[in-house]
């Protein structure tokens, strides 16, 4: 058996998510099916996470094994990208060791959520038109608080799944894109559910001096959805980035 690493960008405007879905198209579904019908046989693929409906990735990984002669990974890139639909794209593809999950093995993961303060035609489908001011610097030191905050409890969507509720930040920081366009970044060990737009939404009340820094830090103490911000639309979200920490062997990671 051989496992492979596949990074793939999607636009997941006319998806139900990542995950398949019964009464709903994934992109997961169209994934499989693409490597279907190009082995000719049917594969299963594991994501590095769930994307919610209407979420976009740069760079998403999932993994797959194959049971027959090795690929040729630049090959099946390229009839992927023939099969797929328009708005998913294969960038990538590597062997990597047998015990490599995409889920499990990723150390971290970084996500954009994208927001613009002056109306524009252009940006509507992927940025979050904002209509009031923001206190960026403030957002910024409210921000600060989740490197140093383990218990992300506050910002879980009610009644999700989730094991635990703890992560690890290593970066949040909104970014100044220029002509009045802001990007939030953020970089985990991993997230819960809806935590990114929550977290954004949360921010958004400080930068319109609706919350303290202090009321935040009550938030992240107590730990209570209700008490933190809503959350925000999905269309202004992106995925992106997984990183792995591959062997340094001759072999896993290297693509053929």
């Amino acid at each position: 058996m051989t496992r492979y690493l596949l990074f793939i960008s999607y636009d997941g405007t006319s998806y139900h998510g990542w995950q398949i879905q019964p009464n709903g198209n994934s992109v997961q579904a169209e994934l499989q099916r693409a490597l279907s019908l190009f082995l000719r046989k049917n594969i299963m693929v594991y994501g590095a996470g769930r994307t919610d409906a209407g979420v976009h990735a740069r760079r998403m990984a999932v993994h797959f094994d194959w049971n027959d002669e090795p690929l040729q990974c630049q090959q099946t890139i390229y009839r992927l990208n023939r099969i797929l639909p328009r708005d998913i794209s294969a960038i990538s593809m590597v062997e990597v060791p047998n015990d490599l999950h995409a889920r499990f093995s990723a150390v971290a993961r970084t996500y954009h959520y994208y927001i613009h303060t002056r109306k524009d035609p252009f940006l509507r489908h992927y940025s979050l038109q904002v209509n009031y001011p923001l206190d960026f610097p403030l957002m910024n030191e409210a921000a600060k608080l989740f490197l140093t905050q383990d218990d992300f409890a506050a910002f879980c969507k009610a009644g999700a799944d989730n094991k635990t509720t703890l992560c690890r930040v290593s970066k949040a920081e909104w970014v100044d894109c220029g002509d009045g366009r802001w990007r939030f970044e953020i970089t985990a060990n991993r997230f819960l559910r809806n935590m990114v737009r929550a977290v954004v939404g949360t921010l958004m009340e400080v930068g319109r001096h609706k919350m303290s820094i202090e009321q935040m830090r009550e938030v992240l103490r107590n730990g209570s959805r209700g008490d933190a911000g809503e959350s925000m639309p999905a269309h202004a979200l992106f995925l992106e980035d997984v990183t792995y920490d591959l062997p340094a062997s001759p072999e896993a990671g290297k693509e053929k």
